[in-house]
């Protein structure tokens, strides 16, 4: 079991050395880059990245894409802002995502996740159309550079996903799968979505929470075990639709609380692989 974490690239104070020895430091062998802003796309931090690689041996899984624009994180705004799926700007986002492919290939990263957004449910729908044909043109050019495009679940219902996944019908596209996003947006239980899209999963963000308590705003995200993701099972079904992939530690809160809980997460984990 490959055990990784998140390191968020935030403006001008993220040390990427730093935050990889930390990950060294808890044990794990991996990471996923976020990188929220295009404008950090630069040879310079390419190389601050590549060095840190090579001083820690700490692989990158997954760089996570971020886009410019307003985004918020729930049920009214979101869907007017979140992702390619708002028209105003999707056209920006579609090219910011190419650049993430330039500079994931300077890194030599061959992943490239983030949230598409709030997509339809209905297949006729002028945005699911029009989300999927930008999509299309994302992964042809990831396509060129050996990339694989990758969905972050949970604002869409894992169905909607595997509709579009099978609407783009290139091989480099599949599934970044947070364990906690199919909850906390509502769309789901993490263990029956594997069911659902389980083929197409590349990496996995180890995460836990509970369901949406009013129709504003998402669920409570929780310490790993302490929700409803139900690990062992999830976990099971990973193993039995083949995923070989890293696990990826996330817990959205910063200082010693989290990485308490991400070693928690990592202790939780290994004791579940003992029984599989």
């Amino acid at each position: 079991m490959q055990l990784g974490a998140m390191i968020y690239v935030r403006p001008n104070e993220t040390d990427v050395l730093a935050e990889m020895k930390k990950v060294k430091e808890m044990g794990l062998q991996s990471c996923q880059i976020s990188v929220w802003k295009p404008d950090r796309y630069t040879d310079a931090f390419a190389k601050e990245i590549n060095d840190a690689v090579a001083e820690t041996g700490i692989a990158i899984s997954t760089l996570w894409a971020g886009y410019s624009g307003p985004v918020e994180w729930n049920f009214t705004y979101g869907p007017l802002t979140a992702g390619l799926v708002p028209q105003a700007y999707r056209g920006i986002r579609e090219k910011e995502l190419m650049l993430a492919a330039d500079f994931a290939e300077k890194i030599h990263v061959d992943q490239i996740a983030t949230h598409v957004g709030f997509l339809p449910e209905n297949y006729f729908d002028p945005d699911f159309r029009g989300t999927v044909a930008s999509l299309k043109k994302i992964c042809k050019y990831m396509q060129a550079k050996g990339q694989c495009f990758l969905f972050e679940t949970g604002q869409e219902t894992p169905v909607t996903v595997l509709r579009a996944i099978e609407e783009i019908g290139l091989p480099n596209v599949g599934i970044n799968f947070d364990t906690a996003n199919v909850i906390l947006y509502g769309k789901g239980n993490a263990a029956d979505a594997v069911l659902v899209f389980g083929k197409y999963i590349k990496d996995v963000h180890i995460k836990d929470g509970f369901y949406p308590t009013d129709g504003k705003n998402l669920g409570q995200e929780v310490p790993a075990g302490e929700g409803l993701a139900n690990f062992p099972l999830v976990l099971k079904r990973l193993k039995e639709c083949g995923y070989e992939g890293p696990f990826t530690i996330e817990r959205e809160i910063n200082g010693e609380e989290q990485i308490a809980d991400i070693i928690k997460a990592r202790d939780l984990l290994l004791e579940i692989e003992k029984t599989l």
